[in-house]
């Protein structure tokens, strides 16, 4: 399967030698592993603070390939949607999963050998069972009261 993330023509293992906030828009955007898990709704819990995921994916999720169906105009049709930039990585930590190369980096931990940019394959994250892909449900099928019982472990 092609990648559905432009990783062509990037210098070999470029993350681990220049800051994320010297990356180019193309370098960013391939950090991206493609598990889908930033699209998925989330609950925080009121007295701890402790984010929760739940399978309730964002309405433009496309469950078949785990990324966003509408990414250059997402804005359009959800406007609260996160802009992941290196000036807002900090404050957006908190909810980002685990497993997610944006948050690894900041944290100065090593991409998982899954990692497209490390496995050279885009299906790895997928069959090292760390996306979603083909396990959620939708936001609009599923009200938000009910979201507790889609509350999963997230997989690492």
């Amino acid at each position: 399967m092609s990648d559905p993330i432009n990783r062509d023509g990037l210098a070999p293992r470029f993350w681990e030698r220049k800051p994320l906030d010297r990356m180019t828009r193309r370098e960013w955007e391939a950090l991206c592993d493609g598990c889908g898990k930033c699209c998925l709704n989330k609950l925080e819990d009121e007295d701890t603070g402790e984010i929760e995921l739940t399978r309730v994916a964002c309405r433009l999720l496309d469950d078949c390939t785990s990324l966003c169906a509408h990414y250059e105009i997402r804005h359009q049709f959800v406007p609260e949607c996160i802009v992941l930039r290196p000036s807002t990585l900090e404050k957006n930590l908190y909810w980002m999963p685990q497993t997610c190369a944006y948050r690894l980096l900041w944290e100065g931990k090593p991409l998982y050998d899954w990692h497209p940019l490390i496995s050279g394959d885009p299906e790895s994250v997928h069959r090292a069972g760390v996306s979603l892909r083909g396990q959620t449900v939708s936001e609009f099928d599923t009200p938000e009261e009910d979201w507790e019982d889609y509350i999963i472990e997230e997989p690492t």
